[in-house]
């Protein structure tokens, strides 16, 4: 009787609270929807800096073209295309504006809201964006033949061979040109690297070139929508093509390697090798005779090998390339080719795959040539171990995430986020991504280039196992998480895989200082329309839905921090400016760090 009395009185009280909690209901709500006004405001503003940013390109005039604009863009490409006899190193500094003009679409694409967005101009973006890369591509093949017609006068003295690096920021060219066709030298470095290839005796003594070229984007892979990551993301970028060069006469092997970038994820480098090229028609320039319709691409090993002796005539070439500095790999990288037909990225040709993480060098064999990349895991870093969301100041807060290789720390400050450190095993890891401030999107996409992705994607949930939770109570939790970020920190709890799909608990605690008064945590659960304290903390032995003593329901999250919040902390997050808290929100929601964690 004495149970049942207990009982009684609980239920009872749970009702009293319950009918407290109903009619205070609109009040809150309508107060927290003038609060998440914030979000319609900062989209005006982003919306505003946009058109801003066309006027300033508009009026600075500097010859660069407005990319959004079909007129200019088409106008540009026409233009660049008609110029010819570029060198590489002129094609590398008109590169530069190019790939910037197709980052800018991209991110109109990316950035605009589908209202602010018709499909017409969503079609017109992709066809330049291809139109932009396909041009690209072509000019660093042409430039790669005019090089190739000075290989005799840039024959090294020792060797007898041409070899030639031009560097970039963004693109890294190697030639070797095969003018001794000595069969003895079939091992092929480039001075000053490491980077090289093994070539077989057939080729050691033909009319051939190599050429490889590095590039830190990719080109390659098809163009999606919204630039969904592809399961596996690639990280390397350089390529690599024979060249077999049939006109008599000419004294010089001329050669040219197809490049095709690699998938940078979308970014240090990518790596690809190319087919040979086979030279038909001819014209005279300079004595030396030349291609009308410049370099064809001639496969290796030939379709018809029946004109040589033995079946390994053409074996796999062994190549050796540099990983980039700036892209980290937490496993081995694997090695893939791009399949130009099924126009996807596979692991059959290639074999002897071996990495020195030291030296990042990785070595392996080819059956032929084509585009090239390294790749890794997209969701090696998923399900995250814990994060944690805390104040730094005004308008500034700190993300950290914590995964099974590495720790990352995010900074959001007002509109801009930056990577503010790594850890990898525990010990401090440099990136160049670090100090740079960057807006959300452009800051996601740099971190996935970087193998730095903590960013979900729509099927994500097909190659982790997750801590599911409905979507708008996640969303909702995230919005007012944000409202608050600027006076308190929220925090993993292990307790959010407990209670089912329809909540999440968090710990939260008031953050006013770099080290708070109260170290405590406050357990909160929250299921899109109610909040409440939980009785239990990190350490208690079993989870309960029980409520704190002395503590009530709340409709909001909001509401429910503010019941125990002190009004400085409150004035604080009345003041915040709402970029700030969009940003954050939008940080939260490309994590999504209540089902991933």
């Amino acid at each position: 009787m004495e149970r049942l009395e207990i009982q009684r009185i609980e239920k009872e009280k749970w009702l009293q609270l319950e009918e407290k909690d109903l009619g205070r209901r609109n009040e809150e709500l309508d107060e927290l929807n003038l609060l998440e006004g914030c979000f319609p405001e900062a989209e005006r503003l982003k919306h505003d800096t946009r058109l801003l940013s066309q006027w300033k390109h508009y009026i600075q005039c500097d010859g660069s073209p407005d990319p959004s604009i079909s007129q200019e863009i088409n106008t540009f490409i026409s233009l660049w295309r008609e110029e010819t006899n570029e060198t590489f190193e002129e094609v590398i500094a008109k590169s530069k504006l190019v790939l910037n003009l197709i980052e800018k679409l991209k991110l109109i694409l990316l950035e605009t809201p589908p209202y602010d967005l018709q499909d017409k101009n969503i079609i017109q973006y992709r066809g330049s964006i291809l139109q932009l890369q396909e041009l690209l591509q072509l000019k660093f093949n042409v430039a790669t033949e005019i090089l190739l017609r000075q290989a005799s006068t840039l024959a090294d003295l020792d060797s007898g061979n041409m070899e030639k690096i031009i560097r970039d920021e963004n693109v890294t060219l190697y030639v070797w040109a095969n003018l001794k066709k000595n069969p003895r030298y079939r091992s092929v470095r480039f001075s000053g690297t490491q980077i090289g290839f093994e070539i077989p005796r057939i080729l050691a003594t033909s009319d051939i070139a190599l050429r490889l070229l590095h590039t830190h984007y990719d080109h390659v892979s098809p163009l999606h929508p919204v630039l969904t990551p592809v399961p596996k993301e690639e990280r390397t970028s350089t390529v690599t093509e024979l060249v077999r060069d049939e006109v008599k006469n000419v004294e010089e092997a001329i050669s040219k390697e197809d490049q095709e970038e690699t998938k940078q994820q979308e970014s240090g480098s990518n790596i690809i090798l190319e087919e040979e090229i086979k030279v038909e028609e001819q014209d005279d320039i300079e004595v030396q005779k030349i291609l009308k319709e410049g370099l064809q691409k001639y496969t290796y090993p030939p379709e018809t090998t029946e004109e040589f002796e033995t079946e390994n005539a053409f074996p796999p070439i062994e190549v050796t390339l540099e990983v980039h500095e700036n892209v980290i790999f937490f496993e081995d990288p694997i090695v893939v080719r791009w399949d130009t037909e099924g126009k996807r990225w596979k692991t059959d040709g290639i074999s002897k795959v071996s990495y020195n993480p030291e030296e990042r060098l990785i070595t392996f064999s080819l059956e032929t040539f084509g585009p090239v990349t390294l790749i890794q895991d997209t969701h090696i870093n998923m399900p995250y171990q814990s994060w944690e969301l805390r104040p730094l100041g005004v308008n500034t807060v700190l993300l950290t995430v914590t995964t099974v290789f590495t720790e990352i720390q995010i900074q959001i400050k007002e509109n801009l986020c930056m990577l503010a450190s790594i850890k990898l095993r525990n010990k401090e890891h440099f990136s160049i991504l670090e100090g740079k401030w960057m807006p959300p999107v452009p800051f996601i996409i740099a971190l996935k280039a970087a193998g730095l992705n903590i960013f979900p994607t729509g099927h994500s949930h097909f190659y982790v196992v997750i801590n599911h939770k409905v979507p708008l109570v996640e969303m909702k939790a995230y919005r007012q998480m944000a409202l608050l970020s600027s006076a308190f920190a929220f925090g993993w709890s292990k307790w959010n895989l407990l209670c089912n799909s329809t909540k999440v608990v968090v710990k939260v605690r008031e953050h006013l200082t770099k080290e708070p008064m109260n170290p405590d945590w406050d357990l909160l659960m929250f299921s899109g329309d109610r909040a409440q304290r939980l009785k239990i903390d990190e350490d208690s032995q079993t989870f309960s839905e029980a409520l704190k003593e002395e503590t009530e329901f709340h409709s909001t999250l909001y509401h429910m921090v503010k019941d125990f919040a002190s009004e400085e902390a409150m004035e604080k997050v009345s003041s915040s400016d709402c970029q700030f808290i969009d940003c954050v929100c939008q940080m939260l929601l490309s994590t999504r760090l209540l089902s991933y964690s």
